[in-house]
């Protein structure tokens, strides 16, 4: 691994950034009057359930959790749909290509607060009821509740938690369409003349010889577009999807504790993508050194 030399720049650039937060703190503290509280900040992170007899989640980590759950089950979705529509930008069929093509225009072109409310009251209104998830889910044995509650979210919000995670993932989808079509295009044209001369079908060529090429170089990617979708999840939020910034919302109203609050929530935003981004960068260096 490279090593990390900090020269004479980066030392006078870490005293300012020093100096301009403990500024910030001078100004809130001395010139707004602003009583900082922050040892009234654990106990809306964890708190002691009698009855379970154990420590619990308290609001923030209960949305810091329902942004994991959010985030990955949008992720799933959403790669499928850019594998399908990624597989459709490349297709020799002029209707795919335009499917392919008019979907990845749509999304990228709109606003994605108001792909919320289009898709979140047309989904919850219409859509839902008239598959009667709802009801489905209410009627489910007690078992799969709880399953749900662990890995969803609770049954009387199931609705608005799957209609933000497919919000998201339509959004996320339209990214992972472009990274699936540049990763089936960066392969050599060589590798598509040699699958054909060994009489592959196409269907053969994309399953055997492309897509595998093509997985290795998107992967680096598709990382960093899951920690986008992280990010992206806060605008949830809208649509009372108690995720971390709902609940940091939430939270504020009552308790007045704005600074403590927002930088408990931000603090925990940047921990769970900055670890992802390490993750990543080790995964693309690997993947480096596979390929090379």
């Amino acid at each position: 691994m490279r090593k990390v030399r900090i020269g004479l720049l980066d030392i006078i650039l870490l005293i300012l950034l020093a100096a301009g937060v403990g500024y910030l703190a001078y100004v809130v503290e001395a010139r707004l009057e602003y009583t900082w509280r922050w040892e009234a900040i654990p106990k809306y992170l964890v708190r002691y359930d009698q009855e379970q007899g154990r420590w619990v989640a308290n609001f923030l980590l209960e949305g810091l959790f329902t942004t994991i759950r959010i985030s990955i089950l949008a992720t799933i979705m959403g790669s499928v749909l850019g594998l399908l529509m990624g597989l459709a930008r490349t297709s020799r069929s002029g209707f795919l290509r335009l499917i392919g093509t008019g979907y990845v225009e749509f999304v990228r072109n709109l606003p994605p607060l108001v792909l919320v409310f289009i898709f979140y009251f047309f989904f919850s209104d219409y859509i839902a009821q008239v598959l009667g998830v709802e009801q489905l889910v209410r009627n489910a044995p007690e078992w799969l509740q709880s399953v749900m509650r662990v890995v969803l979210a609770e049954p009387s919000r199931f609705t608005a938690f799957l209609s933000a995670a497919i919000t998201i993932a339509l959004y996320e989808g339209a990214f992972i369409t472009e990274i699936v079509r540049a990763g089936i295009q960066s392969v050599e044209h060589g590798q598509w003349e040699a699958a054909h001369a060994l009489g592959l079908s196409r269907w053969q060529r994309l399953r055997h010889v492309i897509l595998p090429q093509a997985f290795t170089r998107i992967v680096p990617p598709l990382a960093g577009q899951f920690i986008s979708t992280i990010k992206d999840s806060s605008i949830v939020s809208v649509i009372s999807v108690s995720e971390l910034t709902f609940q940091g919302m939430e939270l504020m109203a009552a308790t007045y504790l704005t600074f403590e609050i927002w930088i408990t929530v931000a603090l925990l935003y940047f921990s769970m993508t900055f670890t992802l981004s390490m993750l990543a960068r080790r995964l693309e260096t690997r993947l480096a050194r596979k390929l090379g």
